[in-house]
């Protein structure tokens, strides 16, 4: 089956408008890896690209400038081979210069695989940038690759030779629940949007983890497969993810192994004891590293100050990872399937669906009708303070007109049904949250649930909803 374009309509549009513009172009395109940057970008340029490569991963130089000649030969047989950067780009635009007028374009993909160890890759991408390509007005240079970091550092905060010389630059996120559905109708799977966000849940948006799937096997059947039995194309995703993303992994490893396991975040100081992590600028070039990535976020909770800022784990199949991968002692291939009704999937579930709504923050506001209100997303912890229960909100949405939404999710197989139990939990976070925090706004109980809350004597407590279907936007 031919693979279609899901989505993308706004990178999709940059793009074009940016290959038909009337002057050269120095675009570059990032995101995760497996998003679909390639894909993307090989689709709209369809035929119009005169050259395209794609870097060696754990290749040196030689390998690459082989490659690269290699590539190049067959759509210049006179190039010559070169024996380092500044020749290979040299050759590249000889043969650019050979062609008809009219607007040329190339496409160099995985980028950071070819800054191998003393290659001066960069210096000879400034020299082909500032000296050639920038001075005409027919050159369209697209550079893709999954090392976010490195593509932020190297090229689009570039503070050398190629400051200020990236025209504009895409970011390719992971699906949204929105893009997740119409990928899987798309493909004539048939599940509803309970099963989707499921799939969202485990596999966090990302389109080629997606693509592994068979419609004809059910949610459960899929993970199975893919994450649990022998051959499972997933089983060795994370190792993979990060060590392709990081030359030297270890301390990510360490710092989302730590925050996996606290949902509200951790602040620098037990980040640091929970990994035993020197406090060096190391550490914090690699806390950089994961927030530009996008597994982590930094914030501010409720009335505290930046010193107190926390870190917090915002990806999905990491979260899963350490929620099932590492706790399948016994290797049963049937792992989550057998964990459906288990105290483990309500505890990932719960976690998992907090992370869902957090990175469907524009998706809530849309439904609770406060899209052009400035807002600021949080948690709040209580003090301890004698004869107080204390109190958690995992999410506040701190809104610039007098309110505050504190949100409860609850992700279930049905209505949501407040106990008695529930509503005394309820009742206590938000009068110790007013109190100890002393906000003046109005504070309103957001319930964000699977399937919206069942009236009972008790629903009553609650002044707005959010539904899962709400959250897949239109």
């Amino acid at each position: 089956m031919e693979r279609k374009l899901i989505g993308r309509e706004q990178e999709r549009k940059r793009l074009e408008e940016y290959l038909n513009s009337g002057r050269s172009e120095f675009i570059a395109v990032y995101g995760r890896r497996r998003v679909g940057k390639t894909f993307l970008i090989r689709k709209v340029l369809d035929e119009r690209a005169c050259f395209s490569f794609t870097g060696m991963e754990n290749a040196d130089m030689q390998d690459q400038l082989a490659n690269y000649y290699f590539t190049l030969r067959k759509v210049w047989p006179s190039a010559a081979k070169p024996s380092s950067w500044i020749e290979a780009f040299d050759e590249l635009q000889t043969y650019l210069e050979h062609l008809p007028s009219g607007s040329k374009t190339v496409f160099i993909d995985e980028l950071p695989w070819l800054d191998t160890a003393r290659s001066k890759f960069i210096a000879a991408l400034e020299r082909f940038w500032n000296g050639w390509a920038d001075g005409r007005d027919d050159i369209k240079l697209i550079v893709c690759g999954s090392a976010t970091s490195w593509m932020i550092d190297n090229i689009i905060n570039n503070r050398g030779g190629l400051h200020n010389r990236k025209t504009h630059q895409i970011y390719v996120a992971p699906f949204t629940l929105n893009e997740s559905r119409r990928y899987f109708n798309a493909y004539g799977f048939g599940y509803r949007e309970k099963e989707i966000a499921e799939c969202y849940m485990v596999m966090g948006g990302v389109p080629y983890y997606y693509s592994l799937m068979d419609r004809k096997e059910s949610v459960a059947q899929n993970i199975d497969r893919l994450c649990f039995s022998p051959e499972g194309e997933l089983k060795g995703e994370f190792e993979n993810l990060y060590h392709s993303l990081f030359k030297r992994a270890g301390d990510h490893i360490a710092i989302v192994t730590a925050l996996a396991r606290k949902g509200k975040g951790l602040t620098r100081k037990q980040l640091l004891a929970a990994t035993k992590l020197n406090n060096n600028q190391k550490f914090t070039i690699t806390m950089d590293e994961l927030e530009k990535c996008g597994f982590i976020r930094t914030y501010v909770p409720f009335s505290e100050t930046k010193r107190d800022a926390l870190f917090q784990l915002t990806d999905a199949f990491t979260l899963f990872h350490f929620h099932y991968f590492e706790e399948n002692k016994f290797q049963d291939e049937k792992f989550w399937t057998n964990s459906l009704n288990s105290v483990r999937y309500r505890a990932w579930s719960g976690y998992a669906f907090e992370l869902l709504c957090l990175n469907h923050i524009k998706q809530m506001k849309e439904a609770l009708g406060i899209s052009g209100v400035l807002t600021r997303v949080c948690s709040w912890t209580s003090k301890e303070e004698e004869g107080s229960r204390g109190a958690q909100i995992d999410l506040l949405i701190d809104r610039a007109d007098q309110t505050i939404n504190l949100c409860e999710m609850k992700f279930t197989r049905a209505e949501y049904e407040i106990t008695k139990s529930d509503y005394d939990n309820l009742d206590n976070k938000i009068e110790t949250f007013i109190q100890q925090s002393k906000t003046r706004k109005s504070v309103m109980l957001t319930m964000v649930t699977s399937f919206g809350v069942k009236e009972n004597k008790f629903s009553g407590r609650i002044q707005r909803q959010v539904t899962m279907e709400q959250l897949f936007g239109k």
